[in-house]
């Protein structure tokens, strides 16, 4: 891979600076790397420069002497609508360049465009993240890749000014697969805190309290820790939205269908980040599966 001269660094194309990738690429400028962002909101621009970074007009002016080109869009159609077509990443990336997908798509799709990336001369690997919106600012995201070794081998030191747990877990899209069994864990675990909550509530605990013994025991989790204060606060502003989180559970019902993995619960906890989207609480984070459940149980809203 060729490198910058003035860092010895892969120089590196941002597409997509939304509440994950803004910090993430901030991190990468931290770390020393020239970062080059696009994305279609001029603030986000205008805040990935003031962080040191460099603004791109276009993809192809992002990505055209990009060594590595990162990409965090919302879903699959984002993907396919940013690495295909004319004015697409395929189009202008130079040949040897790496593709980071750090989406999160379905597996298929990262099979898909690694296809015909390589078709291109272009690697690529998919590598979602887990950690939210506060793991991304913090760089303590988990990581996990799909695609090839010496591949993974090479955006280690990439990855590494991103996050702490950082896998190959097999070849091009079980990064994917893996990050939906990771959203199925979370959507779970969120939905029994929620209930826990509001029966702790309704039977009159101190609730921080509460949350604080049981954080320190075989219920605690990672989930717990990060989601207490939204459940005490009813602090909802998103980390990670329910519309995304919605996706992800499409994903993860599908990907099961199509292997025969039965999800009884998953499946459950799905409709109801379903029936919560559809209350109009799509823009919400993750923890206001707590309005739901507050909702069946004739509470506070």
């Amino acid at each position: 891979m060729s490198k910058t001269a003035d860092t010895a660094r892969p120089s590196i194309a941002w597409i997509g600076l939304g509440i994950m990738g803004s910090p993430m690429s901030e991190n990468l400028i931290k770390a020393g790397y020239t970062v080059t962002g696009h994305t279609l909101e001029q603030e986000k621009l205008d805040r990935l420069t003031a962080a040191g970074g460099k603004a791109a007009a276009s993809i192809a002016e992002a990505v055209r002497e990009a060594d590595v080109i990162i990409t965090m869009v919302p879903a699959s159609p984002q993907v396919e609508a940013i690495a295909y077509g004319p004015d697409g990443i395929l189009a202008h990336a130079r040949r040897g360049a790496l593709l980071i997908d750090m989406s999160s798509i379905t597996p298929q799709t990262s099979i898909d465009l690694a296809e015909a990336a390589q078709e291109k001369g272009v690697r690529v690997l998919d590598a979602p993240v887990s950690g939210g919106e506060a793991g991304a600012v913090e760089a303590v995201l988990s990581i996990m890749a799909g695609g090839e070794q010496a591949d993974f081998d090479e955006a280690r030191p990439v990855f590494e000014a991103l996050g702490k747990t950082i896998v190959l877990c097999g070849p091009h899209g079980s990064g994917q697969t893996v990050k939906a069994a990771n959203q199925l864990i979370v959507a779970v675990n969120i939905q029994a805190c929620a209930e826990a909550v509001v029966f702790l509530e309704k039977s009159g605990v101190d609730l921080g309290a509460a949350l604080d013994v049981l954080g320190g025991g075989l219920a605690g989790s990672t989930v717990l820790a990060r989601k207490k204060e939204n459940f005490l606060r009813r602090d909802f502003a998103p980390g990670f939205r329910i519309d995304l989180h919605h996706k992800d559970m499409g994903i993860v019902t599908d990907a099961a269908r199509t292997v025969g993995a039965a999800l009884p619960v998953g499946t459950a906890v799905a409709q109801l980040v379903a029936s919560l989207r559809a209350q109009g609480d799509g823009n919400l984070d993750h923890s206001a599966l707590l309005r739901g459940v507050e909702r069946l149980s004739g509470g506070q809203v």
